[in-house]
């Protein structure tokens, strides 16, 4: 498992069946609107893997050009592809494809409290989140490329105390419906469950807890990793929605449990 910078997110991905773009069924699955987006191509892991080697303020202005033509506009187009599709799995779920503030993450870290001075983050990074996640740790859904690997995540990355008590609380008093979420084979098969964990069961629960490794975890996140040619390729939309289907009862389960709608 890997860290990743700046916000709060990981990632997740699949597979779709090929329809007509105007097909009911296409609509009705939630199949992605391509409709703009025509991949992400090397140019971007190219931009990306430059900016490592040059992560220098200057060198950035010098190239924003390349950076919007390379980076921001195929990302915001991506997100506008995905609205459909997000709003099949849950109508609860942004796609802003605003230039700034929207679920394009911002190229620049905040510095202010980190020991790591460099002006801008190495990756590509979108996160679909929850119409009340600006007032509540809620639930979403992210998409992370890297110059060498990319991924899909779904779930609640390190949720405040609150949330995190409701959600082990949950688990706890509905084992059931938490073990036909996370076994359910469709999600078994696209996913694994990341984030840290504490050493011990938390305070409040036997620590016999047939649910223990569950009940110990800071982070509530399923990851898919994606092979990077799948993720630069104008498809890539379709591989995300047929992830967040898979996804879906986690992410109701989740969002149940911190009392915000699905």
């Amino acid at each position: 498992m890997r860290t990743v910078e700046a916000r709060g997110d990981r990632g997740v991905f699949f597979t779709c069946e090929a329809m007509s773009d105007d097909s009911p069924k296409q609509r009705a699955r939630g199949h992605a609107d391509m409709n703009g987006f025509q991949g992400f191509g090397t140019g971007l892991t190219a931009f990306l893997e430059d900016l490592r080697s040059n992560n220098e303020r200057s060198w950035f202005t010098a190239n924003r050009g390349r950076y919007e033509e390379a980076v921001r506009e195929p990302a915001l187009a991506f997100i506008r592809a995905m609205a459909p599709a997000l709003a099949a799995v849950s109508p609860h779920f942004r796609a802003d494809d605003r230039k700034s503030g929207g679920s394009l993450m911002r190229v620049h870290r905040d510095t202010r409290f980190s020991r790591d001075k460099t002006p801008c983050k190495t990756n590509l990074g979108i996160q679909f989140r929850h119409a009340l996640g600006r007032d509540v740790h809620a639930p979403g859904f992210y998409v992370h490329v890297e110059p060498d690997s990319a991924f899909f995540a779904a779930g609640v990355w390190r949720p405040g105390p609150g949330a995190l008590a409701m959600i082990r609380a949950r688990i706890h008093e509905e084992p059931g419906a938490w073990r036909r979420t996370r076994d359910a084979k469709p999600f078994r098969a696209s996913f694994t469950l990341g984030g840290e964990s504490l050493k011990t069961i938390p305070r409040g629960f036997p620590k016999d807890h047939p649910l223990a490794e569950d009940l110990r975890r800071k982070d509530f996140i399923a990851i898919h990793e994606v092979p990077l040619p799948e993720a630069l390729e104008p498809d890539f939309p379709n591989l995300v929605a047929a992830r967040m289907r898979d996804a879906r009862g986690f992410m109701r389960f989740l969002c149940q449990a911190i009392d915000v709608p699905f």
